[in-house]
């Protein structure tokens, strides 16, 4: 049974739980009423989301000072919604990251400052589930707190409910999708060219990247092409060296060997690039 400490205000209440002690529990009109002691059951019970790590509890609970109680419900309803939509428990941390992330955009937004986000497109490719989801909250929120939100901002939302459900660090995401846009700089600067961003094969290029660097971070490496890299390279040699060229900077910034198996994937993705 988890019993009341204390309710924060209508919608987060500090409880006590027979296996996780002292926590933190978010739900819309959750605390509304409740006394110390009462018991959390029924139907609320199912609708809570559990703040177990201390750490999270400290931070969320400095988050409370500033955010409005309103602002909690309407976050409430969107991680509610990413939760559905994506069948799963999401990482607790999303509570804070999301939640301080959106309040302070929406406070930007209001005081007509801009929102810049050089690695929205990276994104959109790489993450496309979490990138339409967020669409859908943008214009939620829009709708509901009567302003326009920037097409910009899609990207960072996509990349919070990304680390949620992968329970990878925020700042490490960022720098995988840092890395993707570094390379592509370096794949326009090698081949003289200026790619076109709608263009599928650049989605494809992009993607297989990505999922190239989360092999090389997981030890999941992908099977040797001995005799198609040798019909590569010497078919493709411009492709070919670039891959490798591409191979060693991910190497560097990754600080873990990539596969020999890469290059021949690599080479493939450049040529049907170089072709258009």
């Amino acid at each position: 049974m988890i019993h009341v400490r204390k309710a924060l205000n209508n919608n987060v209440i500090i409880a006590e739980h027979p296996e996780y002690e002292e926590i933190i529990l978010i739900g819309k009109g959750l605390g509304f009423g409740k006394r110390p002691g009462d018991t959390v059951a029924g139907e609320q019970a199912e609708k809570f989301f559990v703040l177990k790590n201390t750490e999270e509890q400290k931070q969320y609970m400095k988050l409370l000072e500033y955010v409005d109680e309103s602002f909690i419900a309407l976050m409430d309803d969107i991680i509610t919604r990413i939760e559905e939509r994506f069948k799963v428990q999401l990482n607790e941390h999303i509570h804070v990251g999301l939640t301080d992330h959106l309040f302070f955009a929406i406070k930007r937004i209001r005081e007509g400052l801009g929102v810049k986000n050089p690695f929205r497109k990276e994104t959109e490719l790489a993450y496309p589930k979490e990138y339409a989801m967020a669409e859908e909250i943008v214009e939620s929120l829009g709708d509901r707190l009567d302003l326009t939100i920037p097409e910009g901002e899609i990207g960072f939302i996509a990349l919070h409910i990304h680390s949620a459900l992968t329970n990878r660090d925020l700042a490490e995401i960022n720098k995988d999708t840092q890395l993707v846009a570094h390379l592509v700089d370096i794949i326009e600067d090698s081949l003289k060219i200026t790619v076109d961003k709608t263009d599928m094969n650049y989605l494809r290029l992009v993607r297989h990247i990505h999922h190239a660097i989360e092999r090389v971070q997981s030890g999941d490496y992908m099977e040797e092409q001995e005799t198609l890299k040798n019909v590569l390279q010497e078919q493709y040699p411009l492709c070919y060296n670039l891959s490798w060229k591409l191979m060693k900077v991910m190497q560097q910034k990754l600080k873990k060997p990539v596969p020999d198996a890469e290059a021949v994937y690599l080479t493939l993705h450049l040529q049907r690039l170089m072709k258009r």
